[in-house]
């Protein structure tokens, strides 16, 4: 089957089609597909109908492959995406993920990259995911502000994601959110490679050096700038869809669906090569 290939956005995305199953499974895919990371940050193979054995192996063949704590799955390297409490000991955070977010940001090496495959979707097309480049909206800054934002850090924890969600947890709940130690960072992640993005997202909870109120603002209005529609698209999900996209340079967040939502995904991770610098 020929393959097609179509950019999805003006900074980011593309779509391939053609390539199914075992088909991906191959070290010229996937070299094709890292080149394709790198340049649109987001890579989606439509109707990819990939089996779990062969997104763990393609995977691997993209990057080191880590193990999910709790995926919920035989499979160690593959974690459930679902709401369902029967099927993820997850389930209950999956509400923070409906924010503006990058996984790993409490930990000194975020993920390289994430790899998304659609089991099961919704019935009423909720659950789509977005993505936004934090290359290029740090790209499209004007420069007095890229200066500005140069020597800034921030603390990032899961404690600040999941106060999105709950405003006023409970003791107990504030005390097993705070068990997650907190990270602080750069807010401008300068690569090996000299490329520029910026660290933010649910978990940017405070800008080091400002009061809660500055920092809360310029943290707001980053975030604002970075999800502009130039710098973002939106995945509506097929069954058999496999999306995958650079976590280091991609926020990305869920659009909200039930709790009784029949939509499942299954994921993969890659372990991340350089600390935020």
């Amino acid at each position: 089957m020929p393959t097609t290939r179509t950019p999805l956005g003006p900074t980011t995305g593309l779509q391939i089609t053609g390539l199914r199953g075992r088909a991906l499974v191959d070290r010229s895919v996937a070299g094709d597909c890292l080149a394709a990371l790198d340049r649109y940050g987001v890579v989606v193979y439509r109707d990819a109908d990939i089996g779990d054995d062969d997104l763990v192996e393609f995977s691997a063949l993209l990057g080191d492959v880590v193990k999910l704590a709790m995926g919920g799955h035989e499979r160690k390297e593959i974690q459930k995406i679902t709401r369902d409490a029967s099927q993820s000991r997850l389930a209950a955070y999956r509400e923070a993920t409906f924010h503006w977010h990058i996984d790993g940001t409490t930990d000194s090496v975020p993920n390289k990259a994430t790899l998304l495959t659609a089991r099961q979707v919704t019935e009423d097309g909720s659950g789509d995911t977005e993505f936004a480049n934090t290359y290029a909206a740090y790209d499209a800054l004007p420069d007095r502000e890229k200066a500005e934002l140069a020597e800034l850090r921030v603390v990032h924890s899961f404690a600040a994601s999941q106060s999105l969600v709950d405003p006023d947890p409970s003791p107990k709940e504030r005390a097993a959110w705070d068990r997650v130690p907190s990270r602080e960072h750069p807010l401008v992640w300068t690569r090996r490679s000299g490329r520029r993005s910026l660290v933010i997202g649910a978990t940017a909870g405070e800008v080091v050096g400002r009061s809660a109120a500055e920092g809360r603002a310029l943290l707001g209005r980053l975030l604002d700038w970075a999800t502009r529609p130039e710098f973002t698209v939106r995945h509506r999900w097929r069954p058999g869809d496999l999306v995958i996209w650079d976590n280091t340079g991609m926020l990305h967040r869920a659009q909200p669906y039930a709790e009784t939502s029949r939509r499942l995904m299954h994921r993969t991770s890659l372990a991340g090569e350089e600390a935020v610098a």
